[in-house]
């Protein structure tokens, strides 16, 4: 089963979730306020693309896919949870650096992507951990 990268993204007027290019006959994308619209509206159109194909006796390429976020989608979704404050302490990643990324006013690196994911997974880790008496 051909694996395939979904992008959530944050839109005009809310997320986006979309396919890369994969060769593949069809396409499909979701949208949504917030991210779990977006990606619900993402597996509702994979499953329509699916029936579609079924109803019409064509040939559909079954795909496993997985859900990526842009850093500047990220910082946006998490930002309600996390200040740019405690982000820096859990990536190192300066909070006036993550402060451009979220407002779009610079890219990171993938260096920095690969530490910004490095920090926020060992945090998650460390929260998994956590258990109380």
């Amino acid at each position: 089963m051909k694996q395939v990268k979904v992008f959530v993204e944050k839109a005009e007027f809310g997320y986006s979730a979309y396919m890369e290019e994969a060769g593949l006959d069809y396409g499909c994308n979701g949208e949504g306020k917030t991210v779990e619209e977006a990606i619900e509206d993402f597996r509702k159109a994979y499953d329509d693309i699916r029936l579609y194909y079924q109803r019409h006796n064509k040939p559909f390429e079954e795909i496993h896919y997985e859900f990526f976020y842009d850093t500047a989608s990220f910082l946006q979704e998490y930002v309600k949870a996390f200040s740019l404050a405690g982000l820096e302490r859990i990536t190192g990643v300066n909070q006036t650096q993550l402060g451009h990324y979220l407002h779009g006013r610079s890219k990171p690196s993938r260096k920095t992507v690969a530490r910004i994911q490095k920090g926020v997974r060992n945090f998650a880790h460390d929260l998994l951990s956590v258990q109380f008496a």
